[in-house]
């Protein structure tokens, strides 16, 4: 092969790994760019229930009480750009949440669930600020089919986030179960957690 070829090939493959590195560093600038924004438009991101959380999320269980009985409840939260701007007990919207929910309800059923909701209050941490979520069932294809929800309202208190339904009553899930008069205490937990609590549980407790 002529050396002119040689130093051609060589070039070519020098150039696409200095475009390749390039384009990593500027995914990470970006990604940077966006972790700063989310970090001083809402602080309280790093330091979610008491806890640490640097990597801008947090996740809890919590067993909630219906009129219909007592189903475990795991849920995972992270900062949103949408949320409210409606008051809640007098307090301003700082931020929204978002995230995914899954309602045990036998230890071979558990309900996927999206999560959308706002934090009222919080600034550097959430212990205090008050908090809505919106728990809907998720749905693989979209066919237009019905999709149960229920909403929480609550305030955290230390490492604990205390929630009810504030008396509105669900929308039937595709069970039919409808979740009414619910009370739940989410605590920080893991996803082990909540398969843990999910395969004991025999039936709706009462």
């Amino acid at each position: 092969m002529a050396i002119g070829s040689i130093e051609g090939t060589f070039d070519g493959r020098k150039n696409r790994v200095s475009r390749r590195h390039f384009g990593l560093v500027g995914l990470l600038a970006c990604g940077l760019l966006v972790y700063g924004a989310i970090v001083l438009t809402g602080p309280w991101a790093i330091h979610i229930g008491g806890r640490p959380t640097p990597l801008l999320y947090w996740t809890g269980n919590g067993d909630l009480s219906t009129n219909s009985g007592m189903y475990p409840l795991y849920i995972t939260i992270w900062p949103s750009s949408h949320f409210s701007t409606l008051r809640l007990h007098g307090v301003r919207p700082t931020g929204g949440v978002q995230g995914s929910a899954s309602l045990c309800t036998s230890p071979a059923t558990v309900v996927r669930m999206e999560l959308t909701g706002t934090i009222y209050g919080g600034w550097r941490d959430t212990d205090g600020s008050y908090m809505d979520l919106r728990l809907l069932e998720t749905r693989t294809i979209d066919l237009g089919q019905h999709r149960g929800y229920f909403n929480l309202y609550g305030q955290w208190h230390g490492p604990d986030l205390v929630m009810n339904d504030g008396n509105e009553p669900g929308t039937p899930l595709n069970s039919g179960l409808i979740i009414q008069r619910a009370y739940v205490r989410f605590k920080w937990g893991t996803k082990s957690d909540f398969k843990a609590a999910c395969a004991t549980l025999k039936g709706p407790l009462r």
